[in-house]
């Protein structure tokens, strides 16, 4: 399987051949300031809240797909995102690689170890402003299995085959937060009923580049420790959808071969007082 993860070098040379779409996720203060060369900056892949819906599925997809084709994404060029680096900015350059991969598009690449690493190759940056020509790409509904709901969340709860995997951070796990925006923007805190534990930096270590994903190895005996191998069909959730597709571009790589997000995750299954949730301290 080839690789989602690209290093700054090989991205070096896309750009220089010009077959690259280089998609900046951080804030555009920080965009400002220095970017790869090309780089547009599209934030809105982190911040954007998506209910899961019918309504909420279709906003999701005509916002993306327009705001991706006005990048100048045509279908032939490969799209590269980056963020600030791996496990600072909760996940956001693969939420755009989890947002793109749902909408069909056939060649993603997330940058690996984001803008610190491209800068730790004394790569340089850049503070010029692209105006690419807008591209478009037709919509793959294939790719929608990727996709749950909360109708598939809740199945998920009864099926005895899947593990629901929460990756949030411990104080959203042992309910003390609602949230990363803070402890109480959501009106419930919790668990999904049913749900593990991996928190999503467990997938990355250190490295002089900054943080990079742990080898195939290392990400499967994460796993374990919650009963998951590379058949397990996993059900992954968050806040909002970022670090759980930190977490699913990592088991993707590891080779799991079933992995689905739960977009609306928290934010969305904490205001329905009608869902059940789990409570305090995981027995």
């Amino acid at each position: 399987m080839e690789s989602t993860l690209i290093s700054p070098a090989d991205l070096k040379r896309m750009i220089d051949a010009d077959i690259a779409i280089v998609i900046d996720t951080r804030d555009p203060e920080s965009f400002a300031a220095g970017h790869i060369p090309t780089a547009v900056n599209m934030h809105d892949i982190f911040t954007f809240l998506a209910t899961s819906d019918a309504n909420g599925m279709a906003e999701l997809k005509e916002k993306f797909a327009g705001e991706f084709a006005a990048t100048g994404l045509d279908g032939v060029k490969t799209a590269v995102i980056y963020e600030a680096s791996m496990n600072t900015g909760f996940g956001q350059s693969c939420r755009g690689y989890y947002l793109l991969s749902f909408l069909g598009y056939p060649k993603v690449k997330v940058l690996h170890g984001g803008f610190e690493a491209w800068t730790a190759e004394g790569l340089t940056a850049s503070t010029d402003v692209p105006a690419p020509a807008a591209g478009g790409f037709a919509i793959d509904p294939s790719a929608a299995g990727i996709m749950m709901d909360m109708a598939d969340m809740q199945a998920a709860i009864d099926d005895d085959s899947a593990v629901i995997l929460d990756v949030r951070d411990a104080d959203e796990w042992i309910a003390e937060s609602s949230s990363p925006y803070g402890k109480d923007f959501c009106p419930r805190k919790g668990r999904i009923p049913g749900a593990v534990w991996i928190e999503w930096y467990r997938m990355m270590k250190p490295t002089p580049s900054g943080p990079m994903f742990k080898s195939k190895d290392e990400i499967l005996a994460e796993c374990a420790t919650v009963g998951i191998t590379p058949d397990t069909p996993v059900k992954l959730y968050c806040f909002k959808g970022a670090r759980a597709s930190n977490t699913f571009l990592a088991l993707k790589e590891a080779g799991v071969k079933d992995v689905a997000i739960y977009f609306g995750s928290w934010n969305e299954w904490s205001r329905d007082p009608a869902l059940p949730i789990e409570e305090g301290l995981p027995y």
